[in-house]
């Protein structure tokens, strides 16, 4: 399995840009750009691995664009540094769930009892079935 990537290690590839952000800030948000949309080029990334581009671009495919590049914005705080954080914390999360190996499934077994209860039930609609024919 591929080693897992951190938006640490990825920071030299990371491009961030600043805008003006929606919602909440008073007069704030009229005039400072404070929403942070951070950028990343997988396909092209020198850092990730052919395996780990090829991990990223099968469990991102819905996020990333036609070109191979990942988007992210942050708009939550009322600052760009604070906006900044948050994107690559969204970033890591991202990372880190497409890595995450699923659980492999065991089939198991019906218990003793479960048989029983299950033939149980049989019979006892069997008789019930039973009864009403008789009638």
């Amino acid at each position: 399995m591929a080693d897992k990537l951190t938006a640490q290690q990825l920071e030299p590839e990371l491009v961030f840009t600043a805008s003006r952000s929606s919602g909440a800030g008073g007069q704030n948000v009229n005039k400072v750009n404070t929403k942070v949309t951070l950028r990343w080029d997988v396909v092209h990334s020198s850092i990730a691995s052919p395996e780990q581009k090829e991990i990223l671009s099968k469990k991102l495919a819905t996020r990333l664009t036609i070109e191979g590049v990942l988007i992210l914005t942050a708009q939550e705080k009322r600052s760009q540094l604070q906006n900044k954080e948050v994107a690559l914390i969204k970033l890591d999360k991202l990372l880190e769930q497409a890595f995450k190996q699923k659980k492999i499934r065991k089939p198991s077994k019906p218990s003793k009892a479960a048989k029983k209860k299950r033939l149980e039930g049989k019979r006892k609609h069997a008789e019930k079935k039973e009864w009403r024919r008789k009638l």
